[in-house]
């Protein structure tokens, strides 16, 4: 039976690998070892997996559908083992997670669950794009905005409240904008999506001309560099309240157009829909539910 399931394990890594040899490296054996893995385990379902030929590797039609079920089978097992080792221990293994591009807030959450749960090891993904929860083998992803996947379950962290922002000193010298059109005399501090190139629209409400975005000053792709900006009185951002919150609060951001501009996204940590989830993935979805609430 072990033989089985060290061929299926060998069989999953070529296929996400795409070759022998990736999967040898991955599995700290060698190619000969792989193949012979795949061959016993081909033997054992009197079908074949792979189509092998001096171009390369491919799945047969029996081989995609034994993938599907061989990644439910090693997530069952490696729940079982998670499952009984956390019975006398706590949560251990590595946890691949994504999170947005946003170091300042996301390091000390980072951080604090490290020092919480030092057995656990983080493979952390900070990052704007939009990343593939399963395909890419995440296990959890905090994203903002919109789900869509069915083949997730989430958990909600909270709303995210988005306002136009500018320091004190940045309206002494330029004005306080009144409407939507003043923007377009003021410098405006915009984003740049990493993954698309586009730049973030502003959402202009109550525009008489049907303005729905402003002439960028200056455009950047980081979020801290914006908020490092803006309070530095070089202009106006629109900034997530996560981020400016605290500097709302002791004055060294003012919110612009507050009851025009403003947006508000929900922010979910979600991970593949599976029917164990792994302590060390519970600790995570619980500590995160726990920061964001304030519980």
């Amino acid at each position: 039976m072990m033989n089985l399931v060290d061929g299926i394990e060998a069989f999953v890594k070529i296929a996400d690998l795409g070759s022998f040899a990736a999967a040898a490296r991955e599995l700290n054996i060698s190619p000969s070892a792989v193949s012979k893995l795949v061959s016993k385990t081909e033997e054992e379902l009197g079908t074949r997996l792979l189509n092998r030929n001096t171009r390369g590797l491919s799945l047969t039609q029996e081989g995609k559908m034994f993938l599907e079920r061989s990644r439910v089978i090693l997530n069952e097992l490696t729940a079982a083992k998670e499952e009984l080792s956390s019975v006398s221990g706590e949560p251990k293994g590595k946890l691949r997670v994504s999170m947005p591009y946003i170091p300042s807030f996301f390091l000390p959450v980072i951080s604090r669950f490290m020092a919480q749960y030092p057995a656990v090891t983080l493979e952390v993904d900070l990052s704007d794009r939009l990343v593939d929860v399963v395909d890419e083998g995440f296990d959890a992803v905090i994203r903002v905005g919109q789900l869509s996947d069915s083949r997730l379950t989430a958990r909600s962290l909270g709303n995210c409240v988005m306002n136009l922002v500018a320091s004190p000193d940045y309206l002494r010298r330029h004005g306080i904008p009144a409407c939507v059109e003043d923007l377009n005399s003021h410098t405006c501090i915009q984003y740049r999506y990493p993954s698309s190139g586009r730049t973030e629209p502003w959402p202009l409400l109550n525009s008489a001309s049907g303005v729905q975005n402003v002439i960028p000053s200056l455009v950047c792709n980081s979020t801290d560099i914006r908020l490092g900006l803006a309070l530095d009185g070089k202009g106006i951002a629109f900034m997530p309240g996560l981020l400016t919150e605290k500097y709302i609060e002791s004055g060294e951001l003012k919110i612009v157009l507050g009851n025009i501009v403003e947006q508000i996204y929900e922010i979910n940590l979600v991970w593949p829909t599976n029917k164990y989830v792994l302590p060390r993935l519970k600790a995570f979805t619980d500590f995160m539910v726990n920061y964001f609430t304030g519980n």
